[in-house]
C-alpha cells in the first residue's frame, strides 16, 4: 500500500529531479507532485512524495527536520486536502469576508 508524503520549507532552488532522489535512498519513488502557483507558476516550497507504506515511514522519520539547502525540511504523512470551495468561511482571496453573506 502506498502512502503520500508531505515535504515542507523546501529551497525555492530545490528541483523535483532532487526531491525523488533524496527519497529513493529509502525506497522507491512512485510519484512526486510538484506544487507550483497557478498564476506565476513559480515553485511553492513544497511537494508531495507518494511511496510504499515502510519506505514512506523510514524516509519521515530520517528526513523530517533535516537541514537540505540551509532550511529545516518539514516532512509528514500528507493529511487529505479538506474542501474549501463550499465557502462559509473566509480565506486570502476574499480577504476575510464571507461573500456568501452578501
Amino acid at each position: 500500500m502506498s502512502k503520500k508524503i508531505y515535504v515542507g520549507n523546501l529551497s525555492y532552488d530545490a528541483t523535483e529531479t532532487k526531491v525523488k532522489e533524496m527519497f529513493e535512498e529509502y525506497g522507491t519513488v512512485e510519484s512526486v507532485a510538484w506544487i507550483t502557483d497557478r498564476d506565476t507558476g513559480r515553485f511553492r516550497g513544497f511537494a508531495f512524495v507518494e511511496m510504499e507504506e515502510s519506505s514512506a515511514n523510514a524516509a519521515i522519520k530520517s528526513l523530517n527536520n533535516q537541514l537540505v539547502d540551509g532550511r529545516e525540511l518539514r516532512v509528514n504523512e500528507a493529511k487529505p486536502r479538506e474542501d474549501n470551495r463550499r465557502g462559509g468561511g473566509s480565506n486570502n482571496r476574499n480577504k476575510g469576508y464571507n461573500n456568501n453573506r452578501w
